[in-house]
């Protein structure tokens, strides 16, 4: 995907100096924008909405297993 220059992209206030980070873009219909920081120009994955929405919120639950 290629996005705007102009977008903005963010990462979770948890993220930590280490730079093993991903970023989200806000502001696309029904899709998600997801990068890698350490890559800003590289490419960036689509996730829908609702399957983002699902997968953050397993985490936030904790209901993911552990590596």
């Amino acid at each position: 995907m290629d996005t705007d220059p102009g977008t903005v992209w963010r990462k979770s206030t948890f993220s930590g100096d280490q730079g093993n980070c991903i970023e989200v873009a806000d502001g696309f219909a029904g899709i998600v924008p997801v990068r890698d920081s350490k890559d800003p120009s590289g490419p960036a994955l689509l996730f829908p909405a609702s399957a983002w929405s699902a997968f953050v919120t397993a985490i936030k639950s904790n209901e993911l297993p552990s590596a």
